[in-house]
């Protein structure tokens, strides 16, 4: 039985995909990789990058949830299970020493069923988007509830929580992760390099819409999960839906209203960036996240109603894009 096996999810990532399978293929690690309807040459490359490939079928919505059980599923036909799994973004580079370091931790300890590291961004420079991601995936190293989706996972783990859900199309990742907590297994966030990414997110329609795909996770997976992102749920209504509400209302019947609800807007931003601060942002750089992040609630609250619109009307979960 081979020890790790890499999963790879990816649509239209061109050298992206190339890096990826280079890094992989650089530690011995054998891959599957899941392609989602590419129209570049995705499927080629990871063919000739000695890959056993897995096109998705068209006629269903493409998720990265559905995207990452069926490459799961395709190993579970070869009869040749591995111990471990990587699960990884095709746009992301997999660090030299990871599987070794992650396999190590998940033999020391055999309550764990996952393990995570720290991603980074590739290029940070490139746009205040690219660097704002940046920050947010390096989380503190320990015990952990959630993580993203680039996980090293034990094979059982993985069958005890009943693997993806297809039809969680935002925070798949975060749904995975709160199951396999229930099915008794610890999950643990190393502090080591995991992967490298590449947002590749230079416009703010780029943004926005993953911040859209944001509200849309919170609400989803706080709909199966109870009482999950509660809080930022909340924060979404607030200064998403009920303060620009109110301030459309001043505009016309009453601008005190309307200025006091500026001045919450203004103590949010600064509130923010204060914390940004604090947490070691230079003040130049939590000054330009800070607006990105209070902002963000408006795109949130939009995801929420997208959801929740959708799952009333009985509406299948169409993939969100932001690339």
């Amino acid at each position: 039985m081979t020890a790790t096996t890499a999963i790879v999810i990816g649509r239209n990532e061109g050298d992206r995909l190339i890096a990826c399978l280079a890094s992989l293929r650089a530690q011995s690690v054998e891959t599957v990789y899941v392609d989602s309807g590419s129209h570049d040459n995705s499927v080629a490359e990871a063919r000739k990058a000695g890959a056993l490939v897995v096109e998705l079928d068209h006629g269903l919505p493409f998720t990265a949830a559905r995207a990452r059980q069926a490459g799961f599923d395709a190993l579970a036909e070869t009869d040749d299970l591995p111990e471990f799994i990587q699960f990884v973004d095709g746009d992301c580079i997999v660090a030299p020493d990871w599987i070794a370091t992650g396999e190590a931790a998940l033999r020391a300890d055999d309550t764990l069923g996952l393990v995570t590291g720290w991603r980074a961004e590739l290029y940070p420079e490139r746009s205040l988007y690219n660097a704002l991601c940046d920050f947010e995936w390096r989380r503190p190293a320990g015990e952990i509830l959630v993580c993203g989706g680039d996980t090293l996972v034990r094979s059982q783990a993985f069958v005890d929580a009943g693997g993806f859900d297809a039809n969680v199309i935002a925070g798949e990742d975060e749904d995975f992760c709160l199951r396999i907590g229930k099915a008794g297994w610890g999950l643990r966030r190393l502090p080591e390099e995991m992967t490298r990414h590449d947002a590749d997110m230079m416009r703010f329609a780029q943004w926005w819409q993953r911040a859209v795909r944001g509200g849309h996770a919170y609400a989803q997976v706080g709909w199966k999960h109870p009482p999950y992102a509660l809080r930022e749920q909340l924060r979404a209504l607030v200064y998403g839906v009920v303060l620009p509400a109110l301030a459309l209302w001043g505009v016309f019947e009453n601008m005190w209203i309307f200025l006091g609800v500026m001045a919450l807007f203004v103590a949010s931003y600064i509130r923010t960036k204060n914390g940004l601060v604090k947490a070691g942002l230079p003040y130049w750089e939590a000054w330009r996240h800070a607006r990105l992040i209070t902002l963000s609630k408006l795109p949130n609250a939009l995801g929420m109603v997208l959801f929740h619109w959708r799952r009333l009307r009985g509406h299948g979960m169409q993939i969100i894009e932001y690339k």
